[in-house]
């Protein structure tokens, strides 16, 4: 089969396009035929050695896929040869065949293509976990989402919209702005401008009122997570899932005492390995809103195996909109 591979830390460069044996799945694990592997941010912190988990290499990098069971270990009871599944593994998914444990396989609605499955990804259950198993969203609330236009933001929009809220999103740029209204956010705000501490707090203020907003989920960290911290309301939420724009931010501890702060971290895949029966019923429900028109990936490219390198640069040079995904078949 086809694979990409890691041998030295580093740049993406580093990764080759190499023919390498087919992996075999052992017990309770699901050899998958993969047909799509989308790209998030946390892959390339893999490729690059600066992640919090790393396999030993050489290895295959890629976190979400979709395709089709091509064998099942012993034991396994959840999928069967044949079957179109998502599936999500710490590495392995960008290649013609991975290994994952049946519990990280989540059957496919008969309506969803392998490239929106694999855009949806560790994204939108990471939406959800962020909205409702870590920030107690509450019927009628507001929710803040930064980095608004990335794979994450989207995610958060839609799944946001899904459970009632009020959405203000937080983008770069007039490109993203649209973007974000057409994915259904309420108001749109800027952080490209000039004093973002103060016109970021001005923006969001004006969409949401003297109260401030109840939720704040942020993938972006530095700046942007700076100027959050002026407009989260009493009792507010902040859920930190990321630092994409490269500062991990320091927070003063009065300030969260003052307005009954709660800051909250997520990382979704602590869930899926400690707590998979969680993930199964956030994963049923995506897909039943999926299967409903509710929710809807954007994906900006999908992209042949061999330009897999154009699609890691359009995440790593934050040009990204939405998705992008590579198709390994």
């Amino acid at each position: 089969m086809k694979a990409l591979i890691v041998r030295e830390h580093g740049p993406i460069e580093n990764l080759l396009l190499e023919e390498v044996p087919d992996p075999v799945p052992g017990p309770g694990e699901v050899l998958v035929d993969v047909h799509a592997a989308s790209v998030n941010f946390p892959d390339l912190l893999v490729i690059g050695g600066t992640y919090q988990i790393l396999p030993k290499r050489p290895f295959s990098p890629g976190k979400d896929m979709a395709g089709v069971v091509a064998a099942v270990g012993a034991g396994v009871t959840t999928c069967k040869p044949g079957d179109r599944i998502a599936a999500q593994n710490e590495y392995g998914a960008y290649a013609q065949k991975c290994v994952v444990p049946q519990n990280n396989c989540y059957p496919m609605p008969a309506n969803m293509s392998f490239a929106d499955a694999a855009a949806m990804g560790i994204a939108y259950p990471t939406a959800h976990f962020a909205l409702v198993e870590r920030g107690q969203y509450q019927p009628g609330e507001t929710v803040l989402i930064n980095g608004a236009a990335g794979g994450v933001g989207i995610a958060t929009i839609q799944v946001a919209k899904a459970l009632g809220a009020k959405v203000i999103a937080s983008v770069g740029s007039a490109e993203k702005a649209e973007l974000a209204k057409q994915q259904g956010a309420d108001y749109v705000v800027r952080t490209d401008v000039p004093n973002l501490r103060d016109a970021f707090r001005d923006q969001v203020m004006a969409a949401a009122g003297k109260r401030g907003v109840d939720i704040i989920v942020d993938p972006v960290g530095g700046d942007v997570f700076d100027a959050s911290m002026r407009v989260i309301g009493w009792s507010g939420r902040i859920i930190v899932v990321g630092f994409a724009e490269g500062r991990i931010p320091e927070v003063k501890a009065g300030h969260l005492l003052v307005k009954n702060i709660s800051l909250i971290g997520l990382q979704y895949s602590a869930y899926r390995d400690r707590q998979p029966e969680k993930v199964q019923r956030v994963q049923r429900e995506l897909f039943d809103w999926y299967a409903q028109g509710k929710i809807k990936p954007h994906v900006m490219g999908a992209l042949p195996f061999e330009q897999y390198r154009e699609a890691l640069a359009t995440v790593r040079d934050r040009k990204v909109v939405g998705k992008v995904v590579i198709m390994t078949r």
